[in-house]
């Protein structure tokens, strides 16, 4: 059966929250059919920041590794796993500061492994991910979504392509703390209802 793997990364509540408001409409709508959704909420902030210990242990075949490499690798194989059990992951990603919130760069950083997410060859690295559907939903306060100050969205749709998902799709709303927020966020939302028809 198809999965849906949803990731929030705002560390608002979900009442308060418009990226998660966003992606979970678009979750619910596209699992509407049974689809199985795992959720990764990043603003837990249980994941840890890469270390050259744990970047090691990483790259380390799981048969070689150690004991104390196997408990570092934990986490990105489980992270891993969740990937590539997904036909589609949804995104609910606010930008802070112009950029992605950290908590989504640790994720970034633990899944991207060379020889398991993406490899590299003659031509330049080459990603393993390939056959999925990326959708990624965005809020910001003021920032403009694909404006020159916008450096979340294009990282993280080159980060995904990186990893061979190619297919991704967005929806934002952003300059909601301006004039007409509400009218945009439910211009999104109208959006989100297209996007899952």
């Amino acid at each position: 059966m198809p999965n849906i793997l949803h990731i929030t990364a705002s560390i608002r509540s979900d009442a308060e929250s418009v990226s998660r408001s966003l992606s979970g409409r678009l979750v619910d709508r596209l699992a509407a059919d049974g689809l199985t959704v795992v959720t990764r909420d990043l603003s837990t902030n249980d994941l840890p920041f890469i270390t050259a210990e744990r970047f090691a242990a990483n790259l380390t075949p799981a048969a070689e590794r150690t004991p104390e490499q196997q408990e570092l690798a934990a986490i990105a194989d489980e992270l891993i796993d969740e990937l590539n059990a997904a036909d589609t992951i949804v995104f609910g990603v606010p930008i802070y500061n112009f950029t992605i919130p950290s908590t989504l760069k640790a994720w970034a950083d633990l899944v991207a492994r060379a020889g398991t997410t993406f490899k590299y060859t003659p031509t330049g690295p080459e990603g393993q991910l390939t056959g999925k559907k990326a959708y990624i939903a965005i809020a910001s306060g003021g920032t403009p979504v694909g404006s020159e100050i916008d450096f979340m969205s294009p990282w993280l749709k080159h980060f995904l392509g990186f990893l061979g998902i190619t297919d991704v799709a967005m929806v934002a709303a952003d300059g909601i703390m301006g004039e007409g927020g509400e009218e945009k966020i439910a211009a999104a939302h109208a959006q989100v209802e297209q996007m899952a028809a």
